[in-house]
């Protein structure tokens, strides 16, 4: 086994996570679960397949995946979603590596799929992600959405061979759900940063969005679900900027209000609990 941990995050994911802990096995010892109390056999699953489980409240992505880190057995991480499959080629690269430089930072290539079809072209088709790395440098930031890595300046990347991949959704239903949920958490996000939302955010940068996923990236040759990638990501960028409009609308209505409960004000699309299963 190779001296690395593997962290997954979890809720309700025991359709997906089966396979997922599979290629994980095939390559370490030591594979941490953080599940967000899961209500389907997800933790049975896990523990009957040797993994560590711990249950913890959902604190946001990039939080929940570092305290995976944090629970690590060692200090070389691969971060896993439960819908990510290790095929045999990045299996063996993995263990062809000798792990002994923390600067090193290693990038995966994602194979992405839309139901059971392979997505080759658009946004999809291009998809790769740092997700090896030394917890001793290299931690998530603890964003709600969209967590990226925090690497340190002088750090190395390289690319490994073979693939990550990603069940990402099973149809146009469940990828239309998850467009309306990442959408308000960015609004949110956004709102926090201090962006605001414009005529072009609001109305050309989702149109040039389709176009590019659609035409400029080819998504057109996937077919009828390139179709429906492109719409969804409209869909997704309009509607992160249609509820951060909504959002600074909220937060204006607080200039009438005492200045000791406007402090106390804190505008929310909707209450979202936990991450979509």
């Amino acid at each position: 086994m190779i001296p690395l941990s593997v962290v997954i995050i979890t809720k309700n994911e025991a359709e997906a996570i089966t396979e997922c802990i599979a290629a994980a096995k095939l390559i370490t010892d030591d594979i941490i679960i953080i599940d967000n109390y899961s209500t389907d056999e997800t933790c049975s699953v896990a523990i009957n397949q040797g993994c560590r489980l711990y249950q913890r409240p959902w604190d946001g992505y990039g939080a929940n995946k570092n305290k995976g880190i944090e629970l690590a057995k060692y200090d070389w991480v691969l971060s896993v979603d439960a819908d990510e499959i290790a095929d045999l080629e990045l299996v063996l690269s993995l263990h062809s590596l000798k792990l002994d430089d923390p600067t090193m930072v290693y990038d995966i290539r994602f194979k992405s799929y839309f139901g059971k079809k392979l997505i080759r072209y658009g946004a999809w088709g291009r998809d790769h992600h740092i997700r090896l790395f030394n917890r001793t440098r290299v931690k998530w930031s603890e964003s709600n959405v969209h967590e990226t890595l925090l690497i340190p300046d002088g750090s190395q990347m390289q690319r490994l061979d073979g693939h990550m991949h990603h069940y990402s959704v099973k149809d146009r239903g469940e990828c239309n759900a998850k467009a309306l949920y990442y959408a308000r958490l960015s609004a949110e996000k956004y709102l926090n940063a201090g962006k605001k939302a414009n005529v072009v955010n609001l109305y050309l940068s989702p149109i040039f969005s389709f176009i590019k996923a659609y035409v400029l990236y080819g998504g057109f040759l996937d077919g009828k679900e390139g179709l429906d990638i492109a719409r969804i990501t409209y869909k997704n960028k309009w509607l992160k900027y249609h509820y951060l409009l909504r959002l600074e609308n909220e937060l204006k209505k607080t200039k009438s209000v005492k200045p000791e409960l406007a402090a106390e004000y804190k505008p929310s699309i909707a209450h979202v609990e936990t991450r979509p299963s």
